[in-house]
């Protein structure tokens, strides 16, 4: 059974702007915008109306027609509620983030609902304008996930924009790698390529700071093996324990020989497919950067 809020519930049992908008409903100085996205053979699909004012670009009404559960039906609520009155420009800027605060937030299995709202948002803007959805062309790039149809631009991309660090978080965002996950090897390598991209973005200056910091002070004065396992252990119960949690999973530590660290696994983290991503982007990078960047960090049964 999810967990969701009062405000989700609420929009489910008493959604706003549900329906349609014709075009008989426009004045000549609107126009009536479309964007339609997701499949109902896939178990969810949006279809967004918008009636924008021509003149100033400004969204007078919104309304939706959905397939799909409750979430589904609570976030297309959401989003006419959350646009009506905004510019094109400044819908532009509404995420699938945005659409989840709105409601209070949403159990992380049904993320993939905002999402499939911000895609339909973005498809009745292009529509209007007559432009390209994504001028990447992210659609030129390989197919990932043939169950849900999703290309691997269209995975990168929502990796970047939710700062996703797992194949099952990409799965609750956007259904890849939920159908027969044959795919999830190849959901983990492109996190693991936007994980290398962000690391090229850091500023120069970023590796001057992490050597003033705390931390490296620390590193400074060498660690006593106490002390190195004390470290690792805060760190592991304060910043990497939480994200873990949330999931259904969790990790302990296992033992240190010098800069091996072994860690056991547990809950939802053992077994999984994305265990090897969440190793290395999560655990590892956040003690090489909390305790000592030569750290290896390895997982035991």
């Amino acid at each position: 059974m999810w967990d969701y809020t009062d405000k989700v519930m609420d929009l489910f049992h008493h959604p706003h702007n549900m329906g349609a908008i014709a075009h008989s409903e426009c004045t000549e100085a609107e126009a009536v915008a479309v964007g339609e996205i997701g499949s109902i053979v896939c178990g969810d699909a949006l279809r967004l109306h918008l009636r924008i004012d021509k003149a100033s670009d400004r969204i007078v009404d919104a309304r939706f027609q959905t397939f799909g559960c409750a979430s589904a039906i609570a976030s297309s609520s959401a989003l006419t509620d959350l646009v009506k009155g905004m510019t094109l420009d400044e819908a532009m800027a509404v995420t699938n983030k945005n659409i989840a605060e709105f409601l209070g937030g949403l159990p992380q299995e049904k993320m993939h609902c905002s999402v499939m709202g911000k895609e339909a948002l973005d498809a009745a803007i292009a529509n209007y304008r007559g432009i390209s959805l994504h001028p990447e062309a992210e659609d030129e790039s390989p197919l990932v996930c043939k169950c849900f149809a999703v290309t691997a631009g269209k995975i990168k991309r929502l990796i970047r924009e939710n700062e996703l660090t797992t194949a099952a978080q990409v799965t609750n965002y956007i259904k890849a790698g939920g159908g027969c996950g044959t795919c999830l090897t190849e959901i983990d390598e492109l996190l693991w390529d936007v994980y290398q991209e962000k690391m090229g973005e850091l500023p120069e200056n970023s590796l001057a700071e992490k050597e003033t910091s705390p931390v490296s002070q620390k590193q400074a004065s060498r660690l006593t093996m106490v002390e190195k396992i004390n470290l690792i252990q805060e760190v592991l119960a304060a910043d990497i324990r939480p994200i873990l949690e949330a999931d259904g999973g969790d990790v302990c530590l296992y033992e240190v020989a010098g800069n091996l660290v072994q860690v056991n696994l547990q809950g939802a983290c053992c077994g999984c497919p994305s265990s090897t991503a969440t190793l290395k982007q999560l655990i590892e990078d956040k003690l090489r950067q909390s305790v000592s960047e030569d750290l290896v960090v390895e997982a035991v049964r």
